[in-house]
């Protein structure tokens, strides 16, 4: 099988994607290391920025594919969901039993949740042969969120938590703006699919 150079980049930001939850999976809170969530991190921002990489090249040469088309949004959804599941689990549990991103378990089902609603949608509507592409609030949705999960690793690795940096002020700002955008991008999605919903339910 020839794999292109887009689809490679997207295979190569799976394997960051997986070397990155390993290296989460070390940190203990109880027992801060800055140095290992600045390597996370910068896996992290590595990964994310070839996400816009991949497509650009595949549109500027013409190399878009079904299996791009695929595991393009699907590499996304295992770094952010996986991200945030990470942030809401006891690795970020500090000695008071605080979790120290401000990120919550609601918060998490609210993303996974989202994925999950647009990956069916996608799938129903394709399978009756309808384009289901990404939307507006789709892109901005990846975009905070990987700014916030970024910000969250810069946040927890260099600052003060105790104090009153106006960094973790900036930090609860992203974490809700991502939460929102989210919640809006799963209704602008179920507004979007609402005819061929009504349609199959009818047939």
């Amino acid at each position: 099988m020839n794999i292109n150079l887009p689809n490679k980049i997207t295979i190569g930001r799976l394997v960051l994607a997986v070397v990155f939850f390993a290296l989460l999976s070390w940190y203990d809170q109880r027992s801060p290391n800055p140095t290992l969530l600045d390597l996370c991190l910068g896996i992290f921002v590595v990964a994310a920025l070839t996400d816009a990489l991949d497509g650009y090249l595949a549109r500027r040469q013409d190399q878009v594919t079904s299996l791009g088309r695929m595991l393009d949004p699907f590499v996304d959804k295992v770094l952010i969901c996986g991200a945030f599941v990470f942030f809401a689990a006891d690795t970020f549990v500090d000695a008071d039993n605080v979790n120290v991103t401000g990120v919550q378990a609601w918060m998490v089902m609210v993303i996974l949740g989202r994925e999950l609603l647009v990956t069916g949608l996608r799938g129903f509507t394709e399978a009756r042969g309808k384009a289901y592409g990404a939307m507006a609030f789709g892109k901005l949705k990846m975009l905070m969120q990987s700014i916030t999960a970024a910000a969250i690793l810069l946040v927890v690795a260099h600052v003060d938590l105790g104090g009153k940096s106006p960094l973790l002020v900036i930090k609860t700002v992203l974490i809700w703006l991502t939460v929102i955008l989210t919640a809006l991008s799963m209704l602008q999605y179920l507004i979007r699919s609402k005819d061929i919903l009504s349609e199959a339910s009818r047939s």
